[in-house]
């Protein structure tokens, strides 16, 4: 099974607010099979060591460097803690806390050592989580599966979820109406199936709330368009699995919704693409680092494309978004985009963090703005 814990966007959003004399930030690759994961806590263990040998570097406090040194170590040494992981970790700490999020997307190994978190590779892990589920939908049979990038997919138990359309109306097959002779079988099909999904989409309700998960409808007329339309969840994809669910096994389905994913990621960054080039010409997209650094400073970046895999040491200016580059990151420095991100963010922009194939013109920002700066 894949442990996965992506934080929420207010999640993010106290994350890229936090600031601490020293924040530790620590990215590496894992593998939810326990018998493999001793590699992982071995680079952990390097990792650490790394980030202690910068804060000492620049003279930190002992005391606080003990304190943090606890929190990483207590984490080293929990053995249950390592045995649920899933394809990547993320590890962020000060000397007062310590949070943890297990990703199913890959990472570069990584510290970064600042006065602020760097979380670059969280935000390619919520944009592109490579997790969903599908529900499976007919009049004969509702199930709902969880998805996971690398492992097999799971049925999710759903507490009030009825079996089908004659269970949801405690009664014969839908087809079968002549317990209702007020209605003709076609208007009557129709009622007792509206019914049937709004049973669903209350008893979803109890594991989707609060969640961003995307969710894929397999499902064939007239069942699928009847439940788009009362559908509550947000996370619902446009696109579906035009098959009926019946007959396919839960690794079937996994199967075609991994595809359907695969399309709906590419469909975002190449909308964001045609969009970029698009308001070139009104002066509303740029990709000069600089420039872009002052308009995430303004609050006018309304989308922004990051690469995933780049990492520019540095600062920017509190007031006016200069960019003074460094020759190697310290804990005098953090990452520079991270930063750009996070303003974006907290400004109420949107943010897709992409491979550096996918950015437009191969740069390693590129912002549409909400107006010409």
């Amino acid at each position: 099974m894949l442990y996965i814990d992506i934080p929420t966007h207010p999640e993010i959003r106290a994350l890229f607010e936090a600031r601490a004399d020293a924040c530790v930030s620590i990215y590496l690759p894992t593998t939810p099979e326990t018998q493999n994961v001793t590699l992982s806590r071995i680079s952990f263990g390097n990792l650490t060591r790394t980030a202690l040998e910068q804060l000492d570097a620049v003279g930190f406090d002992k005391r606080r460097r003990a304190a943090l040194e606890e929190h990483l170590l207590a984490l080293d040494e929990d053995g249950e803690f390592w045995r649920l992981q899933a394809n990547s970790l993320a590890v962020l700490a000060t000397s007062d806390s310590l949070r943890t999020f297990r990703l199913a997307t890959e990472v570069t190994e990584t510290v970064e050592v600042s006065d602020r978190f760097y979380l670059k590779p969280l935000m390619r892990a919520m944009a592109f989580p490579q997790h969903a589920f599908v529900l499976a939908l007919s009049e004969n049979d509702a199930r709902l599966v969880e998805v996971f990038a690398d492992q097999p997919a799971s049925a999710v138990n759903v507490p009030g979820l009825p079996a089908s359309a004659a269970d949801a109306a405690g009664r014969s097959p839908v087809n079968n109406l002549t317990q209702d002779t007020t209605q003709t079988n076609s208007e009557g099909r129709k009622k007792l199936l509206l019914s049937f999904l709004r049973k669903v989409d209350a008893a979803l309700r109890t594991v989707l709330a609060g969640r961003e998960t995307p969710l894929i409808l397999a499902a064939t007329e007239p069942v699928g368009p009847m439940f788009r339309s009362l559908n509550s969840y947000p996370g619902l994809l446009a696109e579906g699995i035009s098959a009926s669910p019946d007959d396919m096994s839960e690794s079937a389905l996994a199967s075609a919704a991994r595809s359907v994913l695969d399309g709906h990621y590419a469909a975002r960054i190449e909308a964001a693409t045609a969009l970029f080039h698009e308001r070139i010409g009104s002066h509303r997209a740029i990709s000069d680092l600089q420039a872009v650094a002052r308009a995430a400073t303004f609050g006018a970046v309304d989308l922004l494309l990051v690469d995933i895999d780049e990492v520019m040491p540095g600062t920017v200016d509190d007031t006016d978004g200069t960019v003074a580059l460094a020759t190697k990151p310290s804990a005098a420095s953090y990452g520079v985009i991270d930063e750009i991100t996070g303003r974006v963010i907290l400004a109420g922009g949107k943010v897709l963090a992409v491979r550096r194939e996918d950015m437009p013109d191969g740069a390693a920002v590129a912002a549409i703005l909400r107006y010409p700066v």
